[in-house]
């Protein structure tokens, strides 16, 4: 069970894993069911940080194909198609709309050769499929703008509720044997013959916990957490990125609509959520995360503008404003290169500092592709602490 009343004094365990987002609980999982002794630490509760702020999809990733990140999209479609089959509730199918109009900078041959490139690398998966829409279907899109209007395409993709999931990962991982000790915070890391020692506050009491080893996965405070270490370990330089969210008061409909933004080259999508109908998303560079984050007028003028380009029927600007009934924030973590952020790589970077063999920090990662990163967590802890007995068999655990 999720542990959040009881306060352990001390532990003893093989990995400490900081950080119960859908990262660190899917480590958690995976670790567990191969045998070792776990406990994961979440300063809030789990899965409602940056894993309940994301734009909600389990997808290839079909933008990234313009950045040639070809190895990150095979392995999106590989975990989309696990997540179909290990979490039918909560990971669903749904099709995908891409509108081609006269002023796309992205032409219809270009669309057709990324979704056929899209179909080969999910190995020809069931929902690889793909098609041109009917004039007749084309009307079943409430709202949409057909003035200049080429063509439209459909594919298909999954949804999940991101918080949901990981909080089904978490519960998985406690089956197993993992202690998920929420708003538990973590404010010392101290390396030792056996390992390291880890302290942290639960319940404004004073706790530690015996590691052999420890991973970082903390999301956008990975490297708040890792200067919490003793002695100090080299962190990575990153990037934070703000990708916002608006929920429009606006019934959805039946699919995701894929749009070419109207003011630069990023992709923006119109999402069904809970009958509502949910916008996403910005990339805003960010400097801090002291405060919560919010979407910036800026970025709220960006969505809406979108929006109403393609939708106009369904307000103006200043009717849409009104039609907000909530906002969220998701922040990324991006290595720190020149660029914009759009173009910059989105795989999980792993790194274990000098003189830390037994620290592992995870950087990035997304919701598709966890089980991935879990099982490169997996295969380092193997390598340190040598093989356990396994107890279950991730691969036919579901997920509920």
């Amino acid at each position: 069970m999720i542990i959040n009343g009881v306060a352990m004094k001390n532990l003893a365990v093989d990995v400490v894993i900081i950080g119960g987002g859908i990262t660190g609980v899917g480590i958690a999982q995976f670790a567990s069911a191969q045998g070792y002794r776990v406990q994961l630490l979440e300063q809030g509760v789990i899965g409602q940080q940056t894993s309940a702020n994301s734009s909600k999809l389990i997808h290839g990733g079909l933008r990234y194909l313009e950045t040639a990140q070809f190895h990150l999209v095979h392995k999106a479609l590989h975990e989309r198609r696990a997540l179909l089959t290990l979490a039918p509730t909560l990971v669903k199918p749904i099709p995908f709309y891409i509108p081609i109009y006269q002023t796309s900078q992205r032409p219809s041959w270009q669309i057709r050769i990324g979704l056929s490139l899209y179909a080969l690398l999910s190995g020809f998966d069931s929902l690889g499929r793909f098609k041109t829409l009917t004039n007749e279907q084309v009307k079943t899109l409430k709202g949409l703008k057909h003035d200049g209007l080429k063509t439209v395409f459909q594919y298909w993709d999954a949804q999940t509720d991101d918080a949901l999931l990981t909080q089904a990962v978490a519960r998985s991982a406690s089956q197993l044997g993992a202690a998920i000790t929420s708003r538990a915070s973590c404010n010392k890391i101290e390396k030792n013959y056996q390992g390291y020692l880890v302290h942290y506050l639960k319940d404004n009491q004073a706790n530690t916990t015996q590691a052999k080893m420890v991973i970082n996965a903390a999301g956008p405070w990975v490297n708040q957490v890792l200067a919490k270490v003793s002695p100090a370990a080299q962190s990575e330089a990153i990037e934070w990125v703000q990708g916002s969210h608006l929920v429009l008061d606006i019934p959805a409909q039946d699919g995701i609509v894929y749009l070419e933004s109207c003011f630069d080259n990023r992709v923006v999508f119109v999402i069904p959520w809970y009958g509502k109908t949910l916008l996403g998303t910005t990339e805003l560079e960010i400097t801090s995360l002291e405060q919560k984050p919010i979407p910036s007028q800026q970025e709220q003028d960006y969505l809406l503008g979108i929006y109403h380009h393609y939708f106009p029927a369904h307000g103006n600007l200043e009717q849409l404003t009104a039609k907000i009934s909530a906002t969220f924030c998701g922040v990324r973590v991006l290595p720190k290169q020149t660029g914009n952020a759009f173009a910059k790589p989105r795989d999980t970077l792993f790194h274990s500092p000098d003189g830390h063999p037994n620290l592992l920090n995870v950087y990035g990662g997304k919701l598709t592709t966890f089980r991935s990163t879990a099982k490169s967590s997996l295969d380092w802890l193997m390598e340190q602490l040598g093989p356990r007995q396994p107890i279950a068999d991730v691969d036919d655990l579901p997920l509920q």
